[in-house]
């Protein structure tokens, strides 16, 4: 076993033991938390894949924004931190079948992919640079429009705590 395979898998274990934490946490700042290192994890990942641009956003965007952006909305609904409900819902069964069911599908579509694709062909001269990439990402003809509608989405939740923890007056 290699060093990059061994740092692999210590990552990968990580990622998804924390990625269970997630959801199985009944803290929402502890469960926030457990995201964060979940999220970490797969910019690692990225940077084993030699995709450091998609780590460097990873950590940005995903940490940086929007990770912290439900701590913050947790935060300031502080008295919607404390669930005493059942944590399990009645219909876990069927979703459970779902999900497995899932899961062989797309085991069996990953194991069978060369029949489905071509390979794809080495990287060629033609290949985008960064530049050009961050160019799409700000070009009106490309992808600055889904950022907006993010970031009109993003302020409206943070619209949407600070109503819900203001609360009424009386």
């Amino acid at each position: 076993m290699t060093v990059e395979q061994f740092v692999f898998l210590v990552m990968a274990v990580v990622t998804l033991g924390a990625a269970l934490m997630v959801v199985t946490e009944r803290r929402v700042i502890h469960a926030a938390l457990w995201l964060i290192l979940a999220l970490f994890g797969v910019a690692g990942l990225y940077v084993l894949l030699n995709a450091g641009f998609f780590a460097v956003v990873q950590v940005v965007v995903y940490i940086g924004a929007i990770a912290i952006l439900f701590i913050f909305a947790a935060m300031l609904t502080r008295k919607a931190m404390q669930d005493v409900g059942p944590q399990v819902n009645a219909g876990w069964p069927a979703a459970a079948l779902i999900g497995g069911v899932v899961f062989v599908a797309l085991a069996w579509m990953l194991s069978h992919w060369a029949q489905f694709t071509a390979l794809p062909p080495a990287f060629a001269d033609d290949t985008p640079t960064l530049t050009q990439l961050g160019v799409a990402l700000v070009s009106p003809d490309a992808y600055v429009i889904p950022f907006e509608i993010a970031s009109v989405l993003l302020v409206a939740a943070m619209v949407g705590a600070l109503y819900a923890a203001w609360g009424k007056k009386k």
